[in-house]
């Protein structure tokens, strides 16, 4: 079992600990073209092959993407809830992450890949963990990670040897600390009986205001790379994104906060308190923000913040995967549930939307690049559906 269930305090308290690896990814190399299977070809603007390129961190890179939904039971293939299961006791997490298993985590489904045919070529560049200066050019503040270049500056190869169209952006969760968030949480549920948003909203406000300004920053070093290569503004279109909320608000989560099923059956450690306050005051006040950087550097935006709705680890209109319950994209969770114990993956892979979520991202970005690049769009899901009922609503 993950170590969320018939666990002593003491035991939790031990295994909380192990949480601090959770990277956002929570808040998460071009090398051969990284998920494109591309070839090396000189290209130039409006020729040859077209790419569209995802870049950022966990939240678009495809962390999470070896789970169909979360379940309880801990052999084989976890009631087919995980993709990377070899046989026996045997599971090889690349499968799903490829060369970059146990560092960028970019999956197979990544939103990128499950977008569909919107370009020749998909490139993930993103990264889990990456923080703004990891997208900057190296030449102006940008910081190499995980053994890999700045994004900018792979993604001038890419510009070189292909026709880039759209260029997916998710950043600024990581410069928030949106992981410590998540952790300092979880630690007053389980630990201190107490609530965290209150600290945690002070420590927000402190920061946002330079979180949205490097995410400005990291827009205009893309730019910058883009018009190196040759390409108008006009040319392709960027699309920053804010992010989905991977928890339900109290009322519409499947478990009571009186007990520990929260933590041992759940895998979400959060007050009723608390998870309002996260559904309905963070993630809006950063989606809120992001908006506004599109904004001012002429982006379009791609509003995520309600995209797991009724999809979210414990929310009530969705059920843990049994061996009688199957994994279903119209029933399963599509976020990825707290695994302190690291029972079943790693526990970075926590709080991020999971294959079935990755899969509704890749819905919204092929449905937002089918408008027009000055509109700008909130992706939702329909209850009961699976991707395909992902829809858009404007965003005035």
């Amino acid at each position: 079992m993950i170590g969320f269930r018939n666990v002593s305090k003491n035991r939790d308290r031990r295994r909380v600990r192990r949480m601090a690896g959770i990277g956002m990814v929570l808040p998460l190399t071009v090398g051969a073209l990284v998920a494109g299977g591309a070839g090396t070809s000189v290209a130039s603007p409006g020729t040859g092959p077209t790419a569209v390129v995802s870049m950022g961190d966990s939240y678009i890179s495809g962390e999470a993407g070896r789970w169909k939904g979360n379940s309880l039971t801990n052999t084989g293939s976890r009631n087919g809830t995980d993709r990377a299961w070899v046989s026996g006791s045997t599971y090889d997490p690349a499968k799903v992450y490829g060369t970059t298993a146990g560092g960028c985590h970019r999956s197979d489904s990544a939103e990128v890949k499950s977008a569909g045919a919107i370009a020749d070529v998909a490139v993930n560049l993103a990264c889990s963990g990456a923080v703004s200066e990891n997208v900057y050019r190296a030449s102006n503040g940008g910081v190499s990670y995980k053994g890999e270049a700045p994004q900018a500056d792979q993604l001038a190869s890419v510009a070189a040897s292909h026709d880039v169209k759209v260029i997916a952006l998710s950043i600024g969760g990581n410069d928030l600390g949106f992981a410590d968030i998540i952790k300092a949480c979880a630690y007053d549920f389980i630990l201190w009986n107490s609530y965290c948003y209150d600290d945690q909203q002070a420590g927000v406000d402190e920061k946002i205001d330079g979180a949205m300004a490097n995410v400005g920053k990291s827009v205009d070093e893309i730019r910058a790379v883009m018009r190196g290569a040759g390409y108008s503004d006009s040319a392709y279109r960027i699309v920053l994104q804010s992010y989905p909320s991977p928890i339900p608000r109290g009322a519409e989560n499947r478990y009571t906060q009186s007990d520990w099923s929260r933590l041992n059956t759940g895998g979400c450690p959060f007050w009723n308190r608390d998870s309002d306050w996260a559904r309905d005051s963070l993630v809006p006040q950063i989606a809120g923000r992001l908006k506004g950087v599109a904004a001012a550097k002429g982006v379009q935006f791609l509003d995520l913040k309600d995209m797991l709705q009724g999809r979210e680890v414990c929310a009530k209109a969705s059920t843990l995967v049994t061996s009688t319950v199957p994994a279903s994209a119209k029933t399963s969770e599509w976020a990825r549930w707290i695994d302190s114990s690291e029972t079943q993956g790693l526990v970075q892979e926590s709080m991020h939307p999971n294959y079935f979520g990755q899969l509704a991202a890749g819905r919204c970005l092929a449905l937002v690049t089918a408008q027009p690049a000055t509109a700008n769009f909130g992706c939702k899901n329909t209850a009961g559906a699976d991707q395909s009922g992902m829809y858009l609503a404007p965003v005035s």
